[in-house]
């Protein structure tokens, strides 16, 4: 596998840009291909049979393309496919998302976390795990958000509705006491300047990107797969829903300008 080849990241929308960025921060060399499958947004409402089948089409595809490694950007997706897709590809660089629950503990003072995600986030199977393994001194409250990822696709973060929904899902973690939110699915970041005017000043909101983004170049490093200074190419995007809807929330959502292809698979 070149070097130069690039790193294929994919969400079951726009979310997942949220996890690019990181990308990009931490790793200005790559080239980068991102699917948005957003003809079948969102996943939390799917069941995990179906987001293995459309998680494995969208790896053959990205493969396709020429990818080095692949980001899982999306917590249902990763809790539903990442063992079968790691199965798969063994020698392929592989790294999943998870809802932030470790430093979300840690960093609690009253003792209470709050987590806002999908349906299919807070019933998997690997959220349970994480509960068990990193908060077993907390107390953890979840919320699920239906409706939410539509809003943000619509590039909606800040309209009256949204912050309606926002405000009815987070009044009742404030009320438990929460002092940490966890954003528990990539779309999530995209409304953190909206959930600051609704949360106090010392409630800490926690997401996954970043720690993502530092494993991701953990593989590649153990794997001498790092791309070479100024070797980036412009960023490559598919959408397997309204392409031209893409096309206009996305200087909202992401630094370059970028034509949005339709995803056929």
């Amino acid at each position: 596998m070149s070097n130069a080849a690039p790193i294929g990241v994919f969400d079951s929308g726009v979310g997942g840009l949220s996890v690019l960025h990181e990308i990009r921060a931490r790793l200005p060399d790559e080239s980068l291909l991102y699917v948005a499958d957003s003809g079948h947004v969102p996943y939390g409402e799917k069941s995990p049979e179906f987001i293995r089948e459309r998680s494995q089409r969208i790896t053959e595809f990205l493969l396709g393309q020429g990818a080095k490694a692949l980001v899982l950007a999306c917590n249902t997706a990763t809790a539903a496919a990442v063992a079968d897709l790691r199965e798969r590809y063994p020698d392929l660089p592989i790294v999943g998302m998870e809802p932030a629950v470790k430093p979300a503990a840690a960093a609690t003072r009253s003792g209470v976390v709050g987590v806002l995600a999908t349906t299919g986030t807070l019933k998997s199977a690997k959220f349970a795990a994480l509960l068990d393994r990193f908060a077993s001194d907390v107390r953890v409250v979840t919320q699920p958000c239906p409706g939410l990822v539509e809003q943000i696709e619509a590039g909606e973060l800040d309209t009256p509705r949204t912050r309606e929904l926002l405000q009815g899902w987070v009044a009742p973690l404030l009320a438990e006491g929460c002092d940490t939110l966890i954003l528990g699915c990539t779309h999530y970041p995209f409304i953190k300047p909206l959930l600051r005017e609704l949360v106090p000043e010392q409630v800490r909101l926690v997401d996954t990107g970043p720690a993502v983004a530092r494993q991701l170049q953990n593989l590649l490093d153990q794997r001498e797969l790092r791309a070479e200074s100024g070797s980036a190419v412009a960023t490559r995007l598919w959408s397997s829903g309204d392409v031209q809807q893409l096309q206009r929330v996305l200087p909202v959502l992401w630094s370059e300008m970028v034509e949005v292809l339709a995803l056929s698979t």
